[in-house]
């Protein structure tokens, strides 16, 4: 499994992975029940900008994480403002993105083996009826991994596109995409099958 980690000393790195999902889960909450008006763009940007800074990440990772995701605020933002208002438009899609650069900072600062532990460990009780912990938290946390890998994956396929002097278009930018995204899919696959997952 493709890992996101990135070392360090911050305050997130430093919690345990049970409280810091429940805690990051709390705040993607919080910033997705936000109303659709224009200071929601604001409280949504304070969020995203004080967790990376307690994080340890910093504003530079925050600024990386945001164009990773610059294609989800592109086409977010377009549909948005074709079926709403400017106001709707703006406040749906900073709550958008900050859910999403909110969610990847679990997967920055913390292992995978300690996010499935924790996540198999909460869904113990699951057991009873008849759910099977160790599968729900392997799907978590593939799900929580590939979010941002996608984001990565999409980076790549324009700085490709603009080495070869292609022009931005979302047309232009859909198939390789979804070529390189199916990819990996395949390649997960592969690798949970070879470890016994079915």
């Amino acid at each position: 499994m493709v890992t996101l980690y990135r070392p360090g000393d911050g305050l997130l790195h430093r919690m345990p992975a049970g409280p810091k999902t429940l805690l990051l889960l709390a705040l993607v909450l919080a910033v997705s029940v936000l109303p659709s008006l224009w200071w929601t763009a604001a409280a949504a940007a304070a969020v995203c900008v004080v967790a990376y800074l307690v994080s340890g990440l910093g504003i530079a990772e925050l600024g990386r994480q945001v164009v990773a995701v610059r294609w989800v605020v592109v086409v977010t933002l377009a549909g948005q403002l074709i079926f709403l208002g400017t106001e709707a438009a703006v406040a749906n899609t900073a709550r958008v993105t900050g859910a999403v650069v909110l969610a990847a900072l679990l997967v920055l600062t913390t292992r995978v083996t300690a996010l499935l532990d924790a996540i198999e460990r909460g869904m113990g009780p699951l057991a009873r009826i008849r759910i099977d912990p160790q599968r729900v938290a392997l799907l978590l946390t593939v799900t929580l991994s590939t979010l941002p890998v996608l984001a990565r994956l999409a980076h790549d396929v324009r700085e490709a596109q603009r080495a070869r002097g292609g022009r931005a278009s979302l047309r232009l930018f859909a198939v390789p995409f979804l070529v390189v995204a199916l990819k990996h899919a395949d390649q997960l696959g592969d690798a949970l099958t070879a470890r016994g997952v079915r």
